[in-house]
C-alpha cells in the first residue's frame, strides 16, 4: 500500500483505524475501538472505526477528522498538505506538535525535499 501522509503530518497509512478500515476487519475495529477509548476517555463504537484517510473528500473519515480545522484550512487552501503551505507552521500546527511529534517530523522531512 502506498504511504497517504495526512495534512497535518500523520501517516494515515499506519493509523490502527485506517488499517481496520482497509482490511474491512470488525475484529481490529474492535480492538481500536477499545485501544482509543482508554487514550482519550471517550466511548469509541466499532461502527465509529471507518476511515480512508485524512485526503479523501468523498471517502469514510473518523468523526474527529470531519471537525478537524487543520484539514479544513489544508483542503481550503488546496495544498497536498501543510508542508507545503506557505504558512508553515501555523498555529493550529504548533499546537498540534505539541501532541503528535512525529507529525512534525514527518512534515519536516517532506519540506526538506521542497
Amino acid at each position: 500500500m502506498e504511504e497517504m501522509i495526512a495534512f497535518c503530518g500523520i501517516v494515515c497509512t499506519e493509523c490502527p483505524g485506517f488499517i481496520a478500515t482497509q482490511k474491512d476487519s470488525d475484529e481490529e475495529r474492535r480492538r481500536v475501538a477499545e485501544l482509543w477509548s482508554k487514550m482519550y476517555n471517550t466511548e469509541i463504537k466499532p461502527a465509529d472505526v471507518n476511515c480512508d484517510g485524512c485526503l479523501t473528500t468523498s471517502g469514510r473519515l473518523i468523526d474527529y477528522c470531519r471537525i478537524c480545522e487543520i484539514r479544513k484550512c489544508a483542503l481550503e487552501k488546496g495544498v497536498k498538505n501543510c508542508a507545503y503551505c506557505s504558512e508553515y507552521i501555523c498555529e493550529k500546527l504548533s499546537t498540534w506538535f505539541e501532541k503528535a511529534p512525529n507529525a512534525k517530523a514527518t512534515l519536516e522531512e517532506i519540506r526538506k525535499s521542497l
